[in-house]
């Protein structure tokens, strides 16, 4: 008999695989929202007594007692990393977010607002595009003063654009939908029907897209700190001790720098993988979902 699978094989063999991409994209999401949560609590739980000054442990190479070793003042290097962590998780988080809403709001306006409300929002995307957010950034987080509050404006409000195009074109295809044209005819006004019938459609970007900016929060911000510009070096911000550990490189002191680094990269890499499964998943052009 011929070994070559036949279409009902095919058939039985597509949901199997369908289920483990899914499963796939599902451990994904859930390994990134245990990491954050990890990196949050863990950091939330630490002693912050291991951030005092002791120069009898200044410049301890990583052992037992301090796994990723002490700076020139004794500061154990594990807790700073991961407070550190923590605080840029928040200011991600808090910034993604609120770029979030910021790109569902103008989304929103330009499908439900008219045609000039329209043009006014497309103008804006294509103005914030045109400058690299980067450079706004920077230029808003000094304008208010840096800090965690400069941090997070900074970073709402020039990580919309991208998100902010994708909302206003999936919501514009929306409108011409059938159930929209009905729930208007029925007298409902333009902003309820944006808010009770696309709005719902619109989550699964949302979260995808909130995923996304995410890592580009986390880095532009330890950028932003890096340079002086971000949050305050009183704080055990990654981009604090990136900043600091310049200066101790050349003596020898690679533990300064490597381990925060690489906490810093894991998560962000973790939170871009958890978006592109997610984004690939709901893509609706993909003919395996």
């Amino acid at each position: 008999m011929s070994n070559v699978p036949t279409i009902n094989d095919t058939e039985r063999l597509r949901p199997r695989a369908r289920l483990g991409r899914r499963h796939r994209a599902l451990l994904t999401a859930l390994g990134a929202v245990v990491l954050i949560l990890g990196t949050l609590f863990i950091g939330l739980l630490l002693n912050p007594d291991n951030l005092s000054t002791r120069l009898e442990w200044r410049n301890l190479p990583p052992s037992l007692q301090h796994p990723f070793g002490t700076d020139w003042l004794g500061r154990d290097m594990f807790t700073r990393t991961l407070k550190g962590l923590a605080l840029s998780v928040q200011v991600g988080l808090i910034g993604a977010a609120s770029s979030v809403v910021i790109a569902a709001t103008l989304g929103l306006i330009a499908a439900t607002m008219g045609r000039t409300a329209d043009r006014i929002v497309a103008w804006l995307i294509d103005l914030f595009l045109s400058v690299p957010h980067l450079v706004t950034l920077i230029l808003i987080a000094f304008v208010c003063g840096g800090g965690m509050r400069g941090i997070v404006i900074g970073i709402a409000l020039t990580h919309w654009p991208s998100l902010a195009r994708v909302i206003r074109a999936e919501v514009l295809q929306l409108r011409s939908a059938e159930f929209v044209q009905i729930s208007r005819r029925l007298g409902q006004s333009r902003w309820q029907v944006a808010m009770r019938h696309m709005l719902p459609h619109l989550l699964p970007q949302l979260l995808v897209g909130l995923l996304l900016l995410f890592p580009h929060a986390i880095l532009h911000e330890a950028g932003v700190t890096f340079i002086g510009l971000g949050l305050s070096p009183h704080q055990p911000a990654i981009g604090i001790i990136l900043s600091e550990s310049m200066r101790y490189l050349s003596t020898g002191m690679w533990w300064l720098a490597v381990f925060p680094g690489l906490c810093l990269l894991i998560v962000v890499r973790a939170f871009d993988r958890a978006g592109e499964s997610l984004r690939l998943l709901l893509d609706p052009r993909d003919p395996q979902n």
